[in-house]
């Protein structure tokens, strides 16, 4: 057995006897659910979709669960939908998540009585780190009184193309010096650390140089991306700021490896395993981005990006579920999890690492 297997073995045990979370006696269907994050219809409790993620939570079918704009009707409905999911756990509390990021970037709004506050870009332009570890402390505060506990924030991306289509078009950077970026992030971080909240670095390994939007379709940064956008990650690991990071789908032929396939670093084991696990020492949770966006769904099929993600090193997949909207997905992403891992003993050993590394941050979260 190797040193790291035998770690992650060590820390199922010392899960299972001191934090209270059911580390070993979870069956590989439940350790496959809890690497399952998904969005959802519905915006009221009587809601038929919210009706199937409490089903899937009660069920261990899913680890978490994401809010876009549309499941908001009010600040009081959601969080009754909140409570009703936390209240569904049988083991694991799910993670309850939503891009607040400031700016446009926002899931609640004022349109639902939520205070808003300034994009990244205007953040850092405006705000000292410390004003802006105020903002977002208020903000941390608002969406722990919610129930959520995961916000999909701070971008850490480096505003290198200021004609980016989707970083600088809407100021979602704090800007282009990573030390600069990296206090504010660290702004970000403390304020919801503080309130219960845990936070995503986005997006991996640096979205902010692309030509392109990954939202529609292949991006391919070989030509754009700079070494330097490693740098806020590398500051931030180092200084023991990151809850998690969100892998992006972004190809650079560099680190695509050896097999032919066009993999977006989200699918590629030379990014997340190679660079931010072995060069920048990361060992936390790596989240994918939405596993729907066009830069997957156009050239991948469902069942091999899964496959590929969880071989990369990613521990939590993230699927919208707005492509083509149903209510038992979750439960084809188990299957797909499930299946790969009865035929083949390293893929059921990197379910394994990936739900020990679920459990430990899971362990932080107040029940």
């Amino acid at each position: 057995m190797s040193p790291l297997k035998r770690l992650y073995k060590f820390l199922f045990l010392f899960l299972s006897i001191f934090s209270g979370f059911p580390a070993m006696a979870a069956s590989l269907e439940e350790m496959a659910g809890q690497m399952i994050l998904v969005g959802f219809q519905g915006d009221s409790l009587d809601a038929s979709g919210v009706a199937a993620v409490r089903a899937d939570i009660a069920a261990g079918r899913i680890g978490g669960v994401m809010y876009l704009r549309n499941n908001v009707r009010s600040l009081d409905v959601v969080r009754q939908m909140n409570s009703a999911f936390l209240e569904a756990t049988r083991g694991l509390a799910p993670l309850i998540a939503l891009d607040q990021e400031g700016g446009s970037i926002e899931r609640l709004t004022e349109a639902v009585g939520f205070r808003e506050i300034a994009s990244a870009e205007r953040m850092a332009a405006t705000q000292s780190p410390e004003q802006a570890r105020q903002a977002y402390s208020s903000m941390a505060l608002d969406l722990a009184a919610l129930n959520f506990n995961l916000n999909l924030g701070p971008v850490v991306d480096l505003n290198l193309n200021p004609d980016n289509p989707i970083i600088a078009r809407y100021g979602r950077s704090f800007g282009a010096d990573a030390t600069r970026v990296s206090q504010y992030a660290t702004s970000f971080i403390s304020a919801h650390r503080a309130a219960g909240v845990l936070t995503a670095l986005k997006h991996f390994p640096g979205h902010g140089s692309s030509r392109a939007d990954s939202h529609k379709g292949f991006v391919d940064i070989t030509r754009y991306w700079q070494p330097e956008e490693l740098l806020p990650y590398r500051n931030l690991i180092g200084a023991g700021m990151v809850d998690m990071v969100m892998s992006a789908h972004l190809y650079h032929e560099q680190f695509a490896g050896s097999s032919g396939a066009q993999l977006p670093a989200s699918l590629s084991p030379n990014w997340i395993t190679g660079v931010l696990r072995s060069q920048l020492g990361y060992n936390g949770v790596v989240i994918s981005d939405d596993m729907e966006m066009g830069a997957i769904r156009q050239q991948f099929s469902f069942e091999d990006s899964i496959v590929l993600a969880v071989r990369a090193g990613t521990d939590i997949l993230l699927f919208s579920n707005t492509a083509r909207y149903r209510r038992g997905l979750p439960a084809e992403i188990v299957d797909v999890l499930v299946r790969t891992a009865r035929a083949d003993p390293e893929f059921q050993a990197r379910i394994e690492e990936s739900y020990a590394r679920i459990v430990a941050l899971k362990s932080r979260l107040d029940r």
